[in-house]
């Protein structure tokens, strides 16, 4: 890249310089001929005005003005055309002959020719010529044009190192960030292009630390949930363990309502697997209402007997009139799931499954035991006093644009759903 750089520089200055440079010679070479020109014409004109009396008197002039240099030859003529005195040729050439017949001059090749006229009223009685070669015209343009082809030599050199300099500044954060890019690849999410103070480069960082940044957060999200629903499965089957181990230690046990339940634990643990599988991989979908009436049946099933061998009661209320908020199934009955083996195992008493109206734009779910209850910090499982159960069930809940929130004394945890679909990446925490 710094070599296209430099090499698209120097072409375009290169170009840029001929286009600049052609007509600029050209047009001093059409100055320094008219220069010289003027030149030869102002010093015609001052031998005219000088031999102006021998000539009328037809007598020859001692000499003729010289001009200013060695280059320039000055001759008289008379009216025939013949050289009197002074340097040129014996005969005079097509612009003393012009002069005599029409009063026009012309130069031959090879040379610049001026001419002026000795006239006796409205005769022309003379013709000085002064002339010089055109390889004095040239000679005198030589060392302009070595100066512009230096100077041009000076400024493509200056250009060169100013485009070494750019090409190095614009290619060192791009190759930085193809590093990053290919830290990315290899697996360092902690990749965050530093800001180089060019508008377009650091937007391309900040993508690339953005990109970076989500990445890490997903993988982040992802490990969180496979442990928190590795959780969701223990729990089931360690009760279908605990069924069968009773059933072979005790044969007696091993009665169709035994293997029935074991049957009714395997299917609840299958859909629990599809239904964690689901949420795992879908990133969104359309928001259509909870049966919560189904849900609370579902749960009376699954839960009742559960708490009714372990000596504690269970029981579900639901306003007939309350509206279904719109939201995943399988999310909602996951984050009931949770919170009811979260009160079963670290509550006490009576459980109790409720819903009901949370202000004009939300349901709530609360989740009541006698126990010591929780809270709010224990909401995120982080310190494993709760297990990942209870962190699942929240993420699930803001996955879903709710939130979870507890209160001891007594011991409830509630989930709150928004009656109205919430855009992606808020939460009724957020909004």
């Amino acid at each position: 890249m710094r070599r296209r750089i430099v090499r698209l520089t120097l072409v375009a200055v290169g170009v840029t310089l001929v286009l600049f440079g052609v007509p600029l010679a050209a047009g001093l070479e059409r100055y320094t001929v008219a220069q010289q020109r003027e030149s030869l014409q102002r010093i015609a004109d001052f031998a005219a005005r000088s031999v102006y009396d021998d000539v009328v008197h037809d007598r020859v002039p001692a000499r003729l003005p010289d001009g200013r240099d060695d280059d320039t030859a000055v001759a008289l003529y008379d009216e025939d055309g013949d050289r009197t005195t002074g340097d040129g040729p014996p005969e005079g050439d097509e612009g003393v002959d012009r002069v005599l017949d029409r009063g026009l001059s012309s130069s031959p090749p090879g040379q610049l020719v001026a001419v002026s006229p000795v006239t006796d009223g409205d005769d022309v009685v003379g013709v000085v010529r002064a002339a010089r070669p055109t390889s004095a015209v040239w000679s005198s343009l030589v060392p302009l044009y070595l100066g512009m082809v230096a100077l041009a030599g000076l400024v493509l050199v200056a250009v060169w190192a100013l485009a070494m300099r750019l090409a190095a500044h614009l290619s060192a954060p791009l190759e930085s960030m193809a590093r990053d890019a290919a830290r990315l690849g290899e697996g360092d999410f902690g990749v965050r292009p530093a800001p180089t103070g060019i508008g377009e480069l650091d937007r391309v960082g900040s993508a690339l630390g953005h990109t970076a940044g989500r990445l890490d957060d997903l993988l982040a999200r992802e490990r969180a949930f496979s442990a928190e629903a590795s959780h969701q499965l223990r729990t089931p089957l360690a009760g279908l363990r605990l069924r069968l181990e009773s059933a072979l230690d005790d044969p007696a046990l091993l009665r169709p309502a035994t293997v029935e339940d074991g049957l009714a634990s395997v299917d609840r643990l299958e859909r629990t697997i599809d239904e964690l599988l689901l949420l795992a991989r879908e990133r969104s979908r359309d928001a259509v209402p909870v049966d919560l009436a189904r849900l609370f049946d579902e749960a009376q099933a699954e839960w009742g007997d559960r708490l009714a061998r372990a000596g504690r009661s269970f029981s579900v209320s639901r306003d007939g009139a309350l509206p279904d908020p719109p939201a995943s199934a399988a999310a909602v009955r996951q984050i009931v799931a949770a919170l009811l083996d979260n009160a079963v195992q670290h509550g006490a008493g009576a459980v109790a499954l409720t819903a009901r109206e949370a202000g004009p734009d939300a349901v709530a779910v609360d989740v009541a035991d006698e126990g010591p209850g929780v809270a709010e910090e224990d909401l995120s499982g982080s310190d494993g006093r709760r297990g990942l159960g209870v962190a699942l069930a929240r993420r699930l809940a803001e996955a879903e644009g709710g939130r979870l929130t507890a209160r001891r004394s007594p011991s409830v945890v509630t989930l709150l759903l928004p009656l109205e679909p919430v855009p992606d990446g808020r939460s009724l925490t957020s909004s």
